[in-house]
């Protein structure tokens, strides 16, 4: 039994995660071109067609983007909330084999060999939630768009052996960009995105430990940098002890090492 995780770019230009079992190929979010997808799975050694199904988050265009463009050229299967469904009008949609299947949070459903769980999480779109994704004894979590961490969502990170987490801003950069204050109190509101600091303070206060990989995702190209947020959480890991936990950045152009458990 073998899981690989990579996540193929995050950030607001497009987000998009591969996740393999020996039953089943996932995308978690579509944010980039179908064309640039393959392009990155292939370049991480997959096939650039292999993806049986797709799991959306929420609507917002830099999660869904690739999204019309995929299920027109692949048979897959896509998970999503009612909310986000409505929202993206897939009714719009040329569905050449694909199906578009909701899911209520908080209600695991299996494929294959994996068994998928999408639970909510505050964040300002129709009907958001984050994932999980159990095989074979591997958990692999992946959490962005998130504006807090309340404990019913924390608590659905325990026990994850990857996990995928948002590290959007800077406080201080943000504070002092070039954002309008809008904005700002958009990115730092309790529906908004989580920043390097509430990163720290969840590995300090509610991290488990469990995980042998913490990827920090969703990086904002303004308002963070990626040495910043690897610093502020790699110091958290330290204070807790953790210094064996392999901590990867994510970038917005290129896919990181496939993970493999």
């Amino acid at each position: 039994m073998a899981v690989t995780v990579s996540v193929l770019g995050s950030g607001s230009r497009g987000n998009a995660t591969f996740v393999k079992t020996d039953g089943v190929r996932l995308l978690i979010d579509a944010g980039i071109s179908r064309k640039e997808i393959a392009k990155r799975l292939e370049s991480i050694g997959e096939d650039p067609d292999g993806i049986d199904a797709v799991l959306i988050t929420h609507e917002h265009n830099d999660h869904s983007c690739g999204l019309k463009t995929i299920v027109k050229d692949l048979p897959v299967q896509v998970f999503a909330t009612w909310g986000t469904i409505r929202a993206l009008h897939v009714e719009d949609y040329e569905l050449n084999g694909s199906s578009i299947v909701p899911v209520p949070p908080g209600i695991p459903f299996a494929m294959n060999d994996a068994e998928i769980t999408p639970f909510s999480v505050p964040h300002d779109a129709a009907e958001p939630v984050a994932f999980n994704v159990t095989s074979g004894g591997v958990k692999v979590t992946q959490l962005t768009d998130v504006g807090h961490l309340p404990d019913h969502v924390s608590d659905r990170l325990r026990g994850s052996h990857v996990l995928i987490l948002e590290s959007n801003h800077d406080l201080e950069m943000l504070r002092v960009g070039p954002y309008p204050w809008s904005l700002k109190q958009r990115l730092m509101g309790r529906y908004g995105h989580l920043s390097n600091t509430a990163v720290a303070r969840f590995i300090r206060e509610q991290y488990d430990g469990e995980a042998d990989h913490v990827v920090l995702a969703h990086l904002s190209s303004k308002n963070n940098h990626p040495e910043i947020a690897r610093q502020e959480a790699a110091v958290a890991l330290r204070d807790r002890g953790m210094s064996g936990v392999h901590l990867t950045i994510t970038s917005q152009d290129e896919p990181t090492f496939p993970i493999r458990l």
